[in-house]
């Protein structure tokens, strides 16, 4: 779906009457039980409060390309962990830092788990980048170690300073190297298991507790496998980083949704959702314990999806839709009930395996990179956010709004309405991670790529940023810049403490342009001339204190 934003007329209005009117829950009346209750940007079942009214302290950040994270006046930040950084004695912290959930331990949430997706990495910053005939082993398993994700137990202290728990049970590494078990009765890829998970983007958390966190671009590590019209790989793609040099497995093991246990620090593959450039996870739970997953395929002219599990706590007996939104439906994709997928496929794992020409034959839209997905607390509508998609001259992005026909999300039908959209009359654009905060109001940080920022089309955005639009008061629908990053960086993975009082923030890729150790264009968090990395900020301050009154 093309959007043409130069068509279109956004008002402070329309984004008013987009948010819903009426009460708004207040973070006092969310119980902590269960805890994780608390962390959801999902309805609760809160009782309703006095109507709430967003008090704003502060002004907008003005556009800057600080080699700093730049807060508006009374907003703080805290560097929590970094790459590198050790969680016990025998693993650290990984780098590229994403998608953020943070899982409280105890009633007031002082202490918690914190997960971090890493995403990828620079092999440039690391000392790793060579040639495909002069990479060594050494190398590749250097970098396998760096990506996955990371299981941090983390503490509230007396003076508001959060800090990592060194050594705790619950500081386990996931990686490229951990063997991960498939969800599912048949093979994939001619076994029971993969080993490693990468490309981890964004994700989700599910109502028993478990993070889901989404591989993305998985063909940069190994490639992709090319099939010919009779469903036979007869090709590969090159992978970026050459790791099928010396780890020769099948690209069928990558791009899935994989579910981590807190807890146990088990994991496991979730096949049942399909294999795409998965960039989150976003989970809804029904009365009944069943559960909705929507995923967006992170790719330009790809496709959105929504899972319906059969059964209460499950991701392996279910249906996966794929989004028609020219027609306001959901396709199914199980292959019993589909005879396009029965002509072109021999069962439903190859639908799954080859999921995006299964969507593609069922109807799926060709979106605008689809990226991640929020589900606002209060109307209970669905939030794309589709960054861009420039070979179709949309530079900007865009958010969509899903509104489902059924209010359990279990429909085949919905509406769509494309509610902001980015440029420079806007003040932000190519829109990525969203959030709500615990009094419903939006948050959204940006992603134009380094190689682009405040240059040509982006020449307004000297930097990414994180972006506030109040649901009420007297600024509310404004769009308001919180905070802009570091040189090449942007904002990734925004998730709020359940008190609202701290917002968790990764600050990914800062000098990633850099060409060499001795040609740095970033300094971020040392300062001085310290190589740049990937990591966790925490912020609060009394402009956000304010917001959660």
């Amino acid at each position: 779906m093309l959007v043409k934003h130069n068509k279109m007329n956004y008002s402070r209005r329309t984004f008013i009457e987009f948010l819903g009117k009426g009460s708004v829950l207040g973070v006092s009346s969310i119980a902590l039980a269960p805890l994780l209750k608390a962390c959801k940007t999902e309805p609760t079942e809160a009782t309703e409060t006095a109507e709430y009214a967003a008090k704003i302290l502060f002004e907008s950040v003005v556009p800057n390309s600080n080699d700093a994270v730049t807060l508006a006046q009374g907003f703080k930040d805290e560097v929590l962990i970094t790459f590198g950084d050790k969680i016990s004695a025998k693993d650290f912290f990984g780098t590229h830092s994403d998608y953020i959930a943070f899982i409280p331990l105890n009633e007031d949430a002082s202490e918690g788990i914190l997960w971090n997706n890493h995403e990828y990495l620079d092999p440039v910053l690391m000392g790793t980048y060579a040639p495909y005939e002069e990479k060594t082993k050494e190398q590749v398993d250097k970098e396998r170690y760096v990506v996955g994700g990371s299981f941090v137990h983390i503490k509230l202290s007396q003076n508001g300073l959060w800090s990592v728990v060194q050594d705790s049970e619950y500081n386990i590494r996931v990686n490229g190297n951990t063997e991960i078990p498939f969800l599912w009765d048949e093979k994939v890829g001619d076994t029971n298991s993969a080993i490693g998970t990468m490309g981890n983007c964004a994700g989700g958390i599910t109502p028993w507790g478990t993070i889901l966190t989404c591989e993305e671009n998985t063909d940069m590590f190994y490639g992709e496998d090319i099939y010919d019209e009779n469903g036979t790989i007869v090709d590969k793609t090159p992978s970026d980083y050459h790791w099928d040099k010396f780890y020769d497995y099948p690209t069928a093991h990558f791009g899935w949704v994989v579910e981590c246990n807190p807890k146990t620090g088990e994991n496991q593959k979730i096949v049942a959702m399909g294999k795409c450039a998965h960039e989150c996870a976003t989970v809804h739970q029904l009365e009944d314990g069943r559960v909705v997953v929507y995923s967006g395929d992170d790719s330009n002219d790809r496709c959105l999806y929504k899972y319906v599990s059969n059964k209460a706590n499950d991701l392996k007996d279910g249906t996966l839709y794929v989004a028609n939104l020219e027609e306001g439906k959901w396709l199914t994709l199980n292959y019993n009930e589909n005879e396009v997928l029965q002509q072109h496929f021999k069962n439903q794992t190859e639908v799954l395996v080859r999921l995006r020409e299964a969507a593609y034959l069922v109807g799926g839209s060709k979106l605008n990179r689809p990226e991640d997905i929020e589900i606002d607390p209060v109307t209970g509508d669905v939030l794309v956010a589709l960054t861009n998609n420039i070979p179709k001259g949309d530079y900007h992005g865009s958010i969509v709004k899903i509104i489902e026909d059924s209010a359990d999300k279990t429909g085949t039908t919905f509406k769509s309405e494309v509610f902001q959209v980015g440029g420079k009359e806007h003040g932000f654009s190519c829109p990525d991670n969203m959030a709500f905060d615990p009094k419903g109001n939006f948050w959204f940080t940006t992603d134009v790529s380094g190689s682009s920022i405040g240059k040509g089309e982006y020449e307004f955005m000297l930097s990414n940023g994180l972006f506030l639009i109040p649901r009420t008061g007297e600024k509310a629908g404004q769009i308001l810049r919180v905070a802009t990053a570091p040189h090449d960086a942007e904002f990734t993975g925004p998730f709020f403490h359940p008190s609202g009082k701290y917002l968790f923030l990764s600050v990914q890729h800062p000098g990633e342009k850099s060409k060499s150790i001795d040609e740095l264009t970033s300094h971020w968090p040392d300062g001085g001339d310290a190589i740049p990395k990937s990591g966790v900020i925490v912020i609060s301050g009394e402009s956000l204190d304010a917001l959660m009154v």
